[in-house]
């Protein structure tokens, strides 16, 4: 063997090992890269690099217009680029595309193929051509190509590792849309949250005046009306301070979203707050012949919350448990100490929770009922607050329930004070 041989063999050898570092350089690049417009460059000029020809290009497939358009080129425009639509009919790239085959061409220009308004378009001549499809499983997603080798023509080794170039690239390529279309999804539900909610500000504000005024009108009705005409200002009355309950639980919503709430944490007795949160429903519980049995005694267990806000988390949780317990059963409130921690509950003998439901009911405006079949009335709203407010404390708040029209508890943890 002469020395030029081993020479020529020593070069080849280097060559490999070089093509096969740029590989495993890429491959690790392209698998730690997100950024889809980076990635196409970084393909183009990887393939450029390692078949040494004068460019690379990557056309990719448009399902909703079938057809192939360039993504990117080596030293070209993109916008420029993708303003040319490529037949998969009658262009060398549509025939790697159909075949789902590499193409070599060491003499492009004269194959009918040709796509010649390519080359016009951005003024580049095609001498040779290697092109291979970028595949995921089955699935062609596009073409990879690389365009007027430098020396001689295109081989069976530019082939491979052109292949190989297009598999890791289509990955990297899939992997930068999805995430581009979860972006997409998620900007659209971030924009529709806001809208929701600035309807909810804006609902919750502009009501609150006309509300106002009829409270008002009917508050005077009352005093000065006699017979049947106090059972309808009553009636007004109580219908005025549902919606006032509508608003306010609106408000905190929105409050609790735009992150808004301010906390005020003061030492006190879990059994205070509790019984604030009672007397604010006991009205709406007789109505029902509802009874409210207190399962904690005297002896304090201090926490440090706000009292209004946490009062207010109870206050939902007992008229939910009203909402939905049947008239003459008993609703228990319980509290008990477990190490650094209090344990608060709130237990109903009403419809229930599925256990698949157990999570969902704390979602906003989430009902348990159909909507078109609603016998137990309410936005929806009230256990979210309750949820909010209870975490952004630190605490915790959970459903329980054996199913369906047996009952329900809902539990509560929060820190304990040391006296």
């Amino acid at each position: 063997m002469t020395s030029l041989t081993k020479t020529g063999q020593l070069r080849e050898l280097e060559g490999r090992q070089k093509s096969l570092f740029r590989l495993v350089e890429l491959s690790v690049t392209l698998n730690s890269t997100l950024d889809l417009d980076e990635l196409l460059r970084l393909i183009t000029a990887t393939a450029t690099e390692l078949l040494e020809c004068e460019a690379a290009s990557i056309l990719l497939y448009d399902e909703k217009n079938p057809r192939l358009y360039f993504a990117a080129a080596t030293g070209s425009d993109p916008e420029k680029l993708a303003e040319i639509p490529v037949p998969i009919d009658s262009s060398l790239a549509g025939t790697i595309f159909r075949t789902n085959k590499p193409l070599v061409l060491n003499n492009a220009e004269n194959d009918p193929r040709h796509y010649s308004l390519v080359s016009d378009h951005i003024n580049f001549k095609i001498n040779s051509l290697l092109g291979v499809p970028m595949l995921i499983k089955d699935r062609t997603v596009g073409v990879l190509e690389a365009v007027n080798k430098k020396e001689s023509g295109f081989t069976d080794s530019d082939v491979a590792i052109l292949s190989v170039i297009a598999s890791h690239a289509a990955i990297a390529i899939n992997n930068a849309r999805l995430l581009k279309s979860t972006q997409n999804a998620l900007e659209k539900v971030k924009v529709s949250n806001q809208i929701k909610s600035n309807f909810l500000s804006l609902a919750s504000h502009e009501l609150r005046t006309p509300l106002g005024i009829i409270i008002g009108y009917a508050t005077f009705l009352q005093e000065t009306a006699k017979g049947e005409s106090t059972d309808h200002a009553n009636q007004v009355l109580g219908a005025a301070a549902q919606m006032r309950s509508f608003l306010d639980q609106m408000n905190n919503l929105t409050l609790l979203q735009a992150d808004e709430m301010e906390l005020r944490p003061m030492q006190i007795a879990i059994q205070d707050v509790l019984n604030f949160a009672l007397d604010e429903i006991k009205y709406f519980a007789s109505r029902r012949d509802l009874q409210l049995v207190l399962a904690f005694d005297e002896n304090p267990i201090l926490v440090n919350v706000d009292a209004e806000k946490t009062t207010l988390a109870f206050v939902n949780l007992l008229n939910n448990a009203i909402r939905f317990s049947p008239e003459g059963s008993e609703i228990t409130i319980g509290a008990v100490q477990q190490d650094k921690k209090v344990q608060v509950w709130v237990q109903d003998q009403g419809i229930g929770i599925p256990v698949d439901k157990l999570q969902k009911v704390f979602e906003e405006f989430y009902q348990i009922e159909p909507p078109n079949t609603r016998s137990y009335g309410g936005l929806g709203i009230g256990l979210t607050i309750a949820k909010g407010l209870i975490e952004m404390q630190g605490g915790k708040i959970w459903a329980e329930s054996g199913g369906e029209g047996r009952g329900s508890t809902f539990k509560v943890l929060l820190n304990r004070l040391d006296p």
